[in-house]
């Protein structure tokens, strides 16, 4: 089988994310969405606009986003916005809340657990898509990187609630009292994660997936009370793959010396966070086998 690409670099600057988006070879054109997380009001992990604002800029891309599932300062898009604005997000792009006018659903083709995911109705409008993920960890994932990012994070508030549920329920206030397996939600996960890749595979718009590993937090950046990093950062990857490039960041955390990766490998295998890895290379979204290439 042959191997992803994933290029990587310890640098972590606006002129390095650059080189790895160039590294890729695919040019992102017409409008062009970038995939970030806007952090919670109070989290400290969240991408910076001095290191992606330049990138940003140079796909004249749009920021974009959906309300969470949650109670917090997203749930709404006014709010949202303010937070967007807050964490200076506005001062380099235009940001989309693309739930703010709707949802729509696209099919999920070999799902255990979902029928469709939700997503952001503005979605749509995007010609390519460039999946700018922070890896960290997560209370509920264990972990967050590109998945997560292609999956909670394109989903509508509603379609959060779906899968946290793992399809039982769209309804953000009742999605939590739901019972499953913790392997059903890593899975559904990977479910909704695949079916926006087939959604733009099937419609002829190119994605590129980029991880910043910084600010190393056993919790994620939707959490108002974000942890301190607890290793050091590790740098920069990016890929066509999405899988091959949560797989490298894994390995990273696996096969880092520093004292403190214990405790983001604890906080990822106690949420079976590896699981959505070896599942989502079973349906497709890409192969966990993977040749590193080091841009430094």
């Amino acid at each position: 089988m042959q191997k992803s690409k994933v290029y990587f670099t310890k640098d972590i600057s606006s002129d390095s994310l650059i080189k790895i988006y160039d590294s890729l070879g695919v040019s992102l054109n017409g409008k062009v969405g970038v995939k970030v997380s806007t952090g919670e009001d109070g989290a400290k992990g969240y991408l910076k606009a001095d290191l992606i604002g330049p990138l940003v800029k140079k796909l004249n891309g749009t920021i974009i986003e959906c309300n969470t599932a949650y109670p917090g300062a997203r749930t709404d898009s006014k709010k949202h916005m303010e937070v967007a604005r807050k964490h200076g997000f506005t001062s380099y792009a235009d940001v989309d809340i693309m739930d703010t006018n709707g949802e729509f659903r696209i099919p999920v083709k070999n799902g255990k657990h979902l029928k469709y995911d939700l997503i952001g109705e503005s979605f749509k409008n995007y010609d390519s898509i460039l999946n700018l993920a922070h890896g960290k960890g997560h209370a509920m994932g264990g972990f967050g990187a590109n998945l997560k990012n292609q999956s909670i994070g394109i989903a509508s508030r509603h379609g959060k609630a779906y899968i946290h549920s793992c399809g039982q329920s769209e309804d953000p206030d009742a999605c939590w009292t739901c019972k499953y397996e913790q392997k059903d939600f890593i899975e559904s996960m990977a479910e909704a994660a695949t079916a926006v890749a087939d959604y733009l595979k099937d419609n002829n718009k190119p994605i590129v997936y980029i991880t910043v590993m910084n600010a190393l937090s056993v919790d994620c950046d939707c959490d108002c009370n974000q942890g301190d990093p607890v290793m050091k950062d590790l740098g920069i990857i990016g890929s066509l793959d999405p899988v091959a490039n949560d797989q490298a960041f894994i390995d990273m955390v696996w096969n880092s010396k520093d004292e403190g990766a214990h405790l983001l490998q604890e906080r990822i295998d106690s949420r079976e966070g590896r699981h959505i890895l070896p599942y989502a290379e079973s349906l497709g979204l890409g192969s966990t086998n993977y040749e590193l290439i080091e841009l430094d």
